[in-house]
């Protein structure tokens, strides 16, 4: 122990009488330890215990506004959401409405003046006009037509209306087309109706071997 703390503890000892070489007891050390904890462990009163309570309902109800706020504005959202989807769908072909009209008024135009025309030359060249727009403004949606002559028969695209047996094509082979068919980007519109060739029957052959031996 250093001299300080020494001189420090000898003049405690003046001041509350106690003798130098006499130790002090351990209880009153115990009890002076308790006095200090009792008096760092006082017990809230009742004014702050109030403050705080005040301070936690603040703190609630302020946290209730803020979920409050955030609902409301969630269901705006849920509501701006589905109108803007309901107007998506109402109005869907809006676009393309406004690409077949300038076609429709085309085709009107060449209609009324089908009676006055003498030529027929430019009439089919109106026409034709009129019809290429109008696969143009298909096009650019999406929708292309079929090519299916010479093609091979496939259920997932074509309607088979009838089988022809023919001779300069294979059998299961597209040899007409009744119907166009049409696809919209990757998805069949509408099938094709078809005629498909089949292969030529041999009771046909052995029928005229038979005619042939007979004469």
């Amino acid at each position: 122990m250093n001299s300080k703390k020494v001189n420090e503890i000898e003049n405690q000892n003046k001041e509350t009488g106690i003798p130098e070489n006499e130790e002090i007891p351990v209880e009153k050390h115990k009890a002076d330890n308790e006095v200090e904890t009792a008096t760092e462990e006082r017990p809230k009163s009742q004014e702050e215990e109030i403050k705080e309570e005040v301070s936690l309902e603040d703190q609630i109800n302020e946290l209730k506004d803020q979920l409050l706020r955030k609902a409301a504005e969630f269901e705006n959202y849920k509501r701006r959401t589905e109108v803007y989807q309901s107007e998506l769908l109402k109005y869907a072909a809006e676009s393309f409405i406004l690409k077949v009209l300038p076609v429709y008024n085309d085709f009107e135009r060449s209609l009324s003046h089908i009676k006055e025309a003498k030529d027929v030359d430019a009439i089919k060249a109106g026409l034709q006009l009129v019809f290429d727009k109008f696969t143009k403004a298909l096009n650019e949606q999406g929708v292309s037509r079929m090519e299916t002559v010479g093609k091979e028969f496939d259920f997932n695209l074509h309607e088979a209306l009838l089988q022809q047996e023919v001779e300069d094509a294979p059998p299961n082979t597209v040899i007409q087309e009744v119907e166009p068919g049409y696809l919209y980007k990757d998805k069949v519109l509408k099938h094709a109706k078809v005629i498909v060739s089949k292969e030529k029957e041999e009771t046909d052959s052995n029928e005229e071997s038979e005619n042939s031996e007979t004469k």
